[in-house]
């Protein structure tokens, strides 16, 4: 089979006019950016709110593993199966980060038959919208500096300084650095570090802002630290947030693209799932649920982290009610759950799979608990055996669940149309009954210990006096009702990457907490998770390039 890349560029893609045209958005409420990409401008946002509201899907997985599940790739093919059986759907997307795209997971515009173009664009610079949030969110990491080393008006503790400068890159050299070495001239010396973009509180805030003005006074609610008397100093005091709503004011627009069978996506905004809250933004979900009958969107990683996320922060935040999950799960990634090493995954071994199957029942369970119905979609690969595909429908059908097999990454949307359907059927026979996993009144220990326990399978949980301390301020200046983000491993239910399958009856590990406020989240950092990810030892840009007529190479 042909590679992802020259799969896109053997496609030409129709004018995004023409796109647009399946969504009744007439050309005048488009911003173009080349003939393929358009931002929607606010007098279409405008326009159709008050459409009557479609059917909110979200796509999430099992606990990913380095063979990797094609989550977005099952909900590109979803999209393009939904108009293969006569539905008007939209896929609502993240955007991908440069980290992971020159690091180890590649792009993240789908895959095979089942992508989203122009597959290069949106892998690389796409519409600058993580440019313009690295800029805004540096533009106050220098006005903080600067206000120090200029008199200090508002009595900025140094050493008390939370907001940290930010690169949409995976490097691992800028994790912990010295800023303002050089004499007074080059400002006050201290520590400081690099986020990546993605995982940054500018990119929550920009997924989760309602318009411009919400926009503008949730930068300003930035706490980028304390004074001396250790009083919280904002974004807004230092008089920063106008000049960071200007730089995001085109970010704030929802990207439209298309896919490989020219069917619409809205792509806006790239939160990490495992350090952030792992969803595209509000806007885009709410715009298209205004625009088609069946909006599918995505939540990264597993459903421990990028569901629990969707459905106690996004959906809280905005006011949005799910009516059906679909959990993508492999073959082979139950069977690495199982105790078989990546290099035997190809193999049939129906006891490992047995073993395995814990993880899926697990995320089953935990879907459940949200009030939403459940349709399981094993993303097909050529060695899967027929006995191990009969052993995963029996586990779904033991817990209620619908069971399909999904060929979209080969086939395109033909190879998803019983998945599609299955999920029509599951949304007109059960009606979504929707509900938060805790209530805003928790206190945020209580908050996190009903994640651990409910979602994780964890017993207890072990605070590190800076947390507890941490936790104890934040309750004293009123914060409790906020939401938690857990930052966490993906690649386990727990808090260790390698206790697989389904651990229980586990101490769970908060290392540190820090409020987000302009997000209007406590982010809740467990076991070794780090903000700023490494290049693996070879990079996925060592094989990128570009050949002498032009073309992109190497990408995937």
């Amino acid at each position: 089979m042909k590679s992802d890349i020259e799969i896109a560029q053997e496609k030409q893609t129709v004018h995004i006019r023409e796109i647009a045209a399946q969504l009744s958005i007439p050309e005048e409420e488009l911003i173009f950016y080349g003939r393929d990409k358009a931002k929607l401008s606010e007098e279409c946002i405008e326009r159709v709110k008050n459409n009557p509201t479609g059917k909110l899907i979200l796509v999430t997985a099992i606990n990913p593993t380095p063979a990797g599940e094609g989550k977005t790739t099952t909900t590109v093919g979803l999209g393009q199966a939904m108009a293969k059986i006569g539905k008007k759907a939209i896929i609502a997307l993240r955007e991908p980060s440069l980290g992971p795209v020159m690091g180890v997971k590649g792009g993240a515009a789908g895959g095979g038959y089942a992508q989203v173009l122009p597959m290069e664009d949106i892998n690389l610079h796409f519409t600058g919208d993580m440019h313009a949030i690295t800029a805004a969110n540096n533009l106050l990491s220098a006005m903080i500096d600067n206000h120090i080393a200029k008199g200090n008006r508002l009595g900025i503790d140094p050493t008390k300084i939370s907001f940290k400068r930010v690169l949409d890159m995976n490097d691992r050299a800028l994790r912990q650095v010295v800023v303002g070495l050089g004499g007074s001239k080059n400002g006050f010396p201290r520590e400081d570090g690099f986020t990546i973009t993605v995982a940054s509180e500018i990119m929550a805030i920009l997924c989760l802002a309602t318009d411009i003005q919400d926009l503008k006074t949730r930068l300003g609610n930035i706490v980028i630290g304390q004074t001396y008397e250790g009083k919280e100093v904002t974004a807004a005091e230092l008089e920063a947030n106008g000049a960071m709503t200007a730089l995001l004011k085109d970010a704030i627009q929802p990207n439209l693209v298309q896919t490989l069978e020219e069917t619409p996506c809205l792509m806006h905004g790239g939160p990490f799932a495992n350090i952030a809250h792992g969803c595209n933004s509000i806007r885009a979900t709410k715009t298209a649920l205004h625009l088609a009958d069946y909006v599918i969107t995505e939540a990264g990683f597993g459903a421990d982290l990028g569901a629990e996320k969707f459905f106690d922060i996004k959906c809280r935040k905005a006011g949005l009610k799910p009516d059906a999950t679909v959990l993508v799960a492999t073959v082979r990634a139950l069977k690495y759950n199982g105790g078989i090493p990546k290099t035997e995954l190809k193999e049939e071994n129906t006891e490992a799979l047995k073993r395995g199957l814990c993880n899926l029942e697990k995320h089953i369970e935990n879907l459940q608990q949200f009030g939403v119905g459940v349709v399981v979609a094993i993303n097909r690969f050529a060695t899967d055996s027929e006995a191990e595909l009969a052993l995963i429908e029996e586990c779904c059908k033991q817990h209620g669940v619908a069971f399909s097999l999904s060929d979209v990454f080969a086939k395109g949307g033909e190879g998803g149309t019983d998945l599609a359907q299955k999920l029509v059927d599951v949304i007109e026979k059960t009606p979504s009954d929707f509900r938060l996993l805790y209530e805003d009144n928790l206190t945020l220990e209580e908050k996190i210990e009903t994640v651990v326990k409910k979602i994780y399978g964890g017993a207890t949980v072990a605070y590190a006096p800076e947390a507890k301390k941490e936790l104890t301020r934040l309750a004293e200046l009123g914060y409790s009702h906020l939401p938690v983000c857990m930052a966490k491993t993906q690649y386990s239910l727990s808090d260790d990457a390698k206790a697989l399958g389904r651990p229980e009856n586990f101490t769970f590990e908060v290392r540190n907490v820090r409020l987000f406020a302009g997000a209007g989240f406590v982010t809740v950092y467990c076991g070794d998770i780090m903000t700023m990810p490494g290049l693996p030892a070879v990079p996925a840009a060592n094989n990128i390039t570009v050949s002498d007529d032009g073309k992109i190479c190497g990408l995937f």
